[in-house]
């Protein structure tokens, strides 16, 4: 929230001004290096409108303190090399984790973006604190590999299912992670990473990553439907992420269907009606009803059904219906130009024709289905985006006045 000051306020005292005109010189730099670096001062002065003896001054109080640095100089012009100066890339480090039922996933970056580490293990975990161990000793291989250390990341984000209820201070509507929704979880998730830890659901995360990465630069209202341990919706509107007044838009697993499947109604009541009947767990239950035997998998009942078994095809196309009847509701609520389908399930082979068939059928106009590109690692790419935006404004609003300067 923005301060605004009351009408009757004293004024700030004149000595401030200086100090306030430095920072904000200081942010507004940073700011023009951060995306057109490198870059000479003379073409900061040019696209700032500063004068050169200001950007001089501002340039030296970056470097001080860390920010920025000399990056070589610019020759072939005419007069004098200039100097280049681009961001330091080890001024901060963006930590980002993807919790999941079979499997941890994990990154870390340098200010600019650049991974300096990447790493994706499956979990035995069947609890909360043997969930907790594994993401901690991720998260310290990550860092260590990085050259750094928890206590020196800039920003950490956690992509987990579920959504943060204030009232229990805990995560609610996990899903799939059982006693991933206790208010110990969170308590010891504060304890191992501090006071940089951000919260985001894994969903939303993966439709942040599509928009920055993926389909979603191509429009900028767009709903990103994940299906596969679990079924959600990351709805981008007008270039923003909609998370609604609790949270919980995009919560599509709890959309009411009756599905038929035989789903176990206690589950259904934990994770969501289509959830209980869309995840991959509904499908290997829908696939044994059709006779199917073996060690069987979503990905096996898909494989099948590509290679032409009528079982497994009945199956998929069960699935495609009920994921269609999902997408076709939320057109009449948002009518967004473009669905992207990720996860296991969702970009499984020739689904997104079989859910554009189905929706064909059943929606109320026609739109763009596409399958997401981003593949397994969606959610730690967009978690590394928005740990890298909240880390830019720690940066920025680190730029205080310092009167010893």
């Amino acid at each position: 929230m923005r301060d605004v000051a009351r009408p009757d306020a004293a004024p700030a005292p004149q000595a401030a001004r200086p100090q306030l005109i430095r920072t904000m010189n200081e942010q507004a730099m940073l700011d023009h290096i951060r995306w057109s670096g490198p870059i000479s001062r003379a073409e900061l002065a040019r696209i700032s409108g500063l004068s050169k003896p200001t950007v001089s001054q501002v340039l030296g109080s970056l470097e001080r303190v860390g920010l920025v640095r000399a990056a070589g100089t610019r020759t072939g012009v005419p007069g004098p090399a200039a100097v280049l100066y681009e961001v330091r890339p080890d001024a901060g480090h963006v930590l980002a984790l993807d919790v999941g039922r079979e499997y941890l996933r994990g990154a870390i970056s340098d200010l600019t973006g650049t991974v300096l580490a990447h790493e994706s293990v499956r979990t035995t975990a069947t609890h909360g604190p043997g969930r907790m161990k594994d993401l901690v000793a991720l998260a310290d291989r990550l860092v260590t590999a990085a050259g750094t250390s928890l206590p020196e990341v800039t920003q950490t984000v956690l992509g987990s299912p579920g959504v943060y209820d204030p009232r229990r201070d805990a995560l609610s509507l996990t899903g799939a992670l059982p006693g991933w929704d206790r208010p110990s979880v969170l308590v010891e998730l504060r304890e191992r990473f501090g006071p940089t830890l951000m919260l985001e659901n894994d969903v939303d995360a993966a439709a942040l990553a599509e928009l920055a990465h993926g389909h979603g630069r191509e429009v900028d209202t767009f709903a990103f439907v994940s299906v596969g341990t679990g079924v959600g919706m990351g709805l981008v509107l007008g270039g923003q992420l909609h998370r609604g007044a609790h949270g919980a838009a995009g919560e599509i697993g709890f959309m009411p269907f009756a599905d038929g499947t035989g789903s176990d109604e206690r589950d259904a009541r934990r994770r969501g009606t289509l959830e209980a009947a869309a995840s991959a767990a509904a499908v290997v239950r829908a696939a044994r009803r059709a006779g199917m035997g073996g060690s069987l998998t979503a990905r096996k009942v898909f494989t099948a059904a590509a290679a032409g078994d009528q079982r497994a095809a009945s199956v998929v196309s069960a699935e495609a219906g009920l994921v269609a009847r999902a997408i076709a509701a939320v057109v009449t609520v948002v009518d967004p130009p473009l669905v992207v389908l990720g996860g296991g399930i969702g970009q499984a082979p020739g689904f997104v024709e079989a859910v554009d068939r189905e929706l064909r059928a059943t929606a109320p106009v026609q739109l763009e289905l596409k399958v997401s590109a981003l593949g397994a690692d969606a959610v730690v790419d967009g978690c590394l985006a928005a740990g890298a935006a909240r880390a830019w404004e720690q940066v920025r609003a680190g730029l205080l006045p310092d009167p010893a300067r």
